[in-house]
């Protein structure tokens, strides 16, 4: 097993992890399991850009052909989305952690439709779900896939690259409108509804 597929592997499965939490987020219709589980995303998300920073940071610093060099170099694009998490993502989950534990003191309170539409805001799950697709790449690589090598396979990987992406935030983005309508009150959203049509 190469060097840097040893680096890249615990920063690959902690983003995963961290895609398949925030995933599930909205699911959850109990404030105290709300709670809890955000927490656990948050602990993913910061263990997750603690690795990422720290590889990064030695590729930056160091002139040899490390294989924490060779990870730094294949990071490159999970940097962007990984800021993205830092800056965006981490405030948000802070405070649907706060939220959801002001309604957790049973463990059977419902949670509201407004915090599992902020649960479910693409800025939570688009970002960290963007940085574990960009950690694959290098790992893939790593272990002797290497789709850049193969003009054949580049195009190809590239677009199902984009696809996916768009893909992923058309499917946050109705989610999140979903709920966000449910947390509505009831005479706001029939007026809504019924207004609708008229924008045609």
């Amino acid at each position: 097993m190469d060097g840097h597929l040893i680096v890249l592997l615990p920063i690959a499965a902690v983003w995963l992890a961290a895609g398949a939490v925030a995933d599930r987020l909205p699911r959850l219709d109990r404030a105290r399991a709300l709670r809890r589980r955000t927490g656990w995303l948050l602990a993913l998300t910061l263990t997750g850009l603690g690795l990422t920073a720290a590889v990064l940071a030695v590729g930056l610093t160091s002139a040899g052909a490390t294989p924490v060099d060779r990870a730094a170099a294949g990071l490159g694009l999970a940097a962007g989305p990984a800021l993205a998490v830092a800056v965006c993502t981490v405030r948000r989950l802070r405070r649907l952690r706060a939220g959801a534990g002001a309604f957790a003191t049973a463990p059977e309170t419902p949670a509201p439709h407004g915090l599992r539409a902020a649960g479910a805001h693409p800025l939570i799950g688009l970002p960290v779900q963007v940085t574990a697709l960009a950690t694959l790449p290098p790992v893939l690589s790593a272990a002797g896939l290497d789709l850049a090598a193969d003009p054949r396979l580049t195009g190809p990987a590239v677009t199902l690259g984009g696809l996916a992406v768009i893909a992923i935030g058309v499917r946050l983005a109705l989610r999140h409108n979903r709920l966000a309508e449910r947390a509505l009150p009831e005479a706001t959203a029939t007026s809504a509804r019924a207004a609708r049509p008229l924008h045609v």
